[in-house]
């Protein structure tokens, strides 16, 4: 049932964009229809709803009509959301097959836990479906069991994968903002976690008792009443099927666009320059073509705040003809410093049209910039240059505590200076369009050129990529043979174990369904495997263990057994319940309090004993072994254990949690802050004077020497400590 080309000459006739399909994917609870309802309330798009629960004249009715329905909107030129669980690839085949390339098709995957999901469908009341109170549970927990997240071989333009309330927000956003004549940039959206191939259903991980009310025959039941839920689903017995992993790329090294280094730039001297817009789109798409295949993977985003850019329009069109491939160049509607957190596009690099002092101030995108990056832009910024010529770009790169760099992703700041042809500000070239095509050709070849010396250092060789970062593989550069395969053994050994005993990492509360009154119990739990069990049997049993070097009624102290600096000791709780730093609340505060005690009182020894240490007091925001622990760890990180970037940035991103922080936060607000695993994969970046190094070799070899100050924030509020006379900006 293809649809004819009649759709598409009226949309062009009443001067609109292509329609867009978004297929909604998520399960019963996952928040489908309000997604619909929020982004249809405000959108100056045509918007229809195809919703299976009231495709019936108000009642449920079957695929067909949704198909129909969807048919009939996009032939008039509407865009339109289909509202059905759409879980596996076979439910999603019929809808894409639908529309032709006059359709934009996009998925939406609300893949939000299971748990919030069967908790939403057990409490809510007077759904269309009828899906609600305790026969929910069980129908959810069948329904996620067939999930298949989308792939863009599947036919897509445009997915995004939101994992929690904060991305299925910032998608609301994005297609709040999308306008009659907008177009979203094409690709896969949204972070992918280790465990987010498959997401399984609460009951895997029950206890193999049925819980009451959870029988056979009540999920038969309760299929039955919901058959809008799951018409013609594939029968829940059947084989799980997980996404496949992505597969080791040969020579050429493909990347996915999600993971692709991406430039976001705006338009260089149209604004406050007052450079013609027909002369600069013609160098912006003639500097694109130049350089947009010498960068391989890496992508370039022109960026403008406005829905009706003048700017945008040009590019588009003159990269059209140009035929320039548009998933590796496109224009983008939104704010520059939140890319990702508002329009859900990553971009790890942005482009300032700065001012040739290099100071914030003056409007426009300079001061939103240097406003979202904070004071440490500024300061980076003058480590590098005083000044810029016109035509000129200076690379710099972002401490990881920068709120750009930790709230969007950002890693490298690059300031270009382009020509001005306003009399209003300094250097003016008097509308002299020669010499200003010139400055502005040197300012696009130097911002790329910038670009391309960041990817470059990023990006390892992919045989080195793959083998370090999928097999574990590192080596220490001037170690001998013997030790170099001792050290791969030993990587490849821990990234085995990761792998079999961390496959499954959430596991579900107390039973849910077996009554209506909406109770889904307690908090969630992590499947811990036996050998992340190690901790919790050396806290609940020291007596049994020899490497404990300190015991109390609230604590037991360790030395880690693979230590990655020097000194490394672990601060252990003695509480049953306390598995890891989410658990701990306001009830936990003494103790807390007991462990950084009793941890500042082993870094005192140690620096008694060597006083050129420092050392931090911190917890890892999500930590692979169970029972909460403190690490008391030194600063140089000089150890054979610190073998991959995992274990580097688990101790030097906005992951590890320092104790002091931690202590104002429960006290405050009941609750740590706790950061998401992906910070993980940032580059290397050393810890003092936070330059960025392509491997855990060249890192090493640069920190054993770098006398460079500790970051300021890390100087304050007792994060570090020291032996008492000693600067600790200095020295290592």
């Amino acid at each position: 049932m293809e649809i004819d080309s009649a759709g598409k000459d009226e949309a062009k006739e009443e001067g609109k964009g292509k329609p867009v399909m978004v297929i909604l994917i998520g399960a019963p609870g996952s928040g489908k229809s309000t997604f619909c309802d929020l982004v249809m309330r405000v959108s100056t798009r045509p918007w229809v709803r195809i919703c299976q629960d009231t495709i019936g004249n108000g009642k449920a009715g079957t695929k067909k009509q949704c198909l129909t329905g969807a048919a009939s909107a996009l032939k008039e030129g509407k865009s339109v959301f289909i509202d059905r669980c759409n879980l596996d690839r076979e439910q999603r085949a019929d809808f894409v097959k639908l529309v032709g390339p006059e359709v934009e098709k996009h998925a939406v995957a609300l893949d939000l836990p299971a748990k919030l999901c069967i908790s939403r469908s057990v409490k809510r009341t007077g759904h269309e479906g009828n899906l609600q109170g305790g026969k929910a549970a069980a129908v959810v927990n069948r329904m996620l069991q067939k999930k298949e997240l989308p792939k863009l071989n599947e036919g897509y333009d445009r997915i995004t994968v939101c994992q929690d309330e904060k991305d299925v927000q910032a998608a609301i956003n994005t297609y709040t903002a999308l306008g009659p004549s907008d177009k979203l940039p094409p690709g896969f959206f949204g972070q992918k976690k280790s465990d987010a191939k498959v997401q399984l259903g609460i009951m895997k991980f029950l206890k193999k008792k049925d819980p009451p009310g959870c029988s056979d025959t009540m999920m038969n039941v309760s299929l039955e009443d919901t058959q809008s839920h799951a018409t013609k689903e594939k029968d829940s017995n059947q084989v799980l099927e997980s996404c496949e992993e992505p597969k080791m790329a040969s020579v050429g090294c493909s990347i996915s666009l999600e993971n692709a280094p991406t430039l976001a730039f705006p338009s260089i001297s149209t604004a406050d320059f007052h450079f013609n817009l027909e002369k600069a789109s013609d160098i912006i798409v003639e500097k694109v073509e130049e350089y947009v295949n010498k960068l391989g993977s890496a992508r370039l985003v022109l960026v403008d705040l406005s829905q009706n850019s003048k700017i945008l329009s040009l590019v588009r069109a003159k990269a059209a003809e140009k035929n320039i491939n548009s998933k590796k160049f496109f224009t983008f509607v939104g704010n520059i410093t939140k890319l990702y957190s508002e329009g859900g596009l990553h971009c790890n690099v942005i482009a300032n049209a700065t001012n040739w002092r290099l100071k914030p101030g003056g409007g426009g995108v300079n001061a939103a910039i240097f406003s979202a990056a904070g004071p440490t832009l500024e300061t980076a910024t003058k480590a590098k240059a005083e000044s810029l010529s016109s035509g000129k770009a200076i690379v710099v790169p972002l401490p990881s505590f920068s709120p750009l760099f930790s709230g969007e992703g950002v890693t490298h700041v690059i300031h270009v200076l382009g020509p001005n042809m306003n009399p209003q500000r300094p250097n003016c070239l008097d509308n002299d369009y020669v010499k200003g095509c010139k400055i502005l050709r040197e300012a696009y070849s130097s911002l790329f050129d910038g670009f391309a010396s960041i990817v470059r250092t990023q990006e390892e060789p992919c045989k080195d990529k793959f083998e370090k970062e999928f097999k574990g593989e590192v080596q220490l550069e001037q170690g001998s043979r013997s030790g170099d395969q001792k050290a791969k053994r030993e990587a490849v050994c821990e990234t085995d174990m990761n792998k079999k005993f961390k496959s499954f990492v959430k596991e579900l509360g107390p039973n849910v369904g077996s009554s209506d009154d909406g109770n889904t119990g307690g908090q969630s739990r992590k499947a811990w495997g036996s050998w992340a069990q190690a901790l919790y049997d050396t806290a609940m049993h020291p007596e049994r263990h020899k490497n404990i070097i300190e015991m109390s009624d609230d604590v037991v102290v360790l030395n880690d057994l693979y230590p990655k600096a020097q000194k490394h000791l672990l601060v252990l709780a003695r509480v049953e319940g306390l598995d890891r730093l989410e658990d701990a609340k306001k009830e936990h505060l003494t103790l807390l309090k007991t462990m950084h005690s009793v941890g500042l009182k082993w870094a005192e020894k140690l620096l008694s004993e060597n006083n050129s240490l420092t050392f931090r007091l911190g917890y890892h925001s999500v930590p692979s072994m169970r029972q909460l622990h403190l690490h008391v760890i030194s600063q140089d990180f000089d150890s054979n254990h610190l073998k991959n970037k995992k274990h580097w940035n688990s101790f030097n991103s906005p992951f590890f949690r320092d104790s002091v922080d931690v202590i104002d936060e429960v006290s405050q607000n009941g609750k740590a802050i706790l950061k998401d695993e992906n910070i993980l994969s940032m580059e290397l970046r050393c810890h003092r004077c936070r330059s960025a190094h392509p491997n855990i070799p060249r890192l090493k070899a640069h920190t054993s020497s770098c006398q460079a100050p500790f970051p300021a924030f890390l100087l304050q509020n007792g994060r570090l400590v020291f032996s008492e006379g000693k600067d600790a900006n200095h020295g290592v």
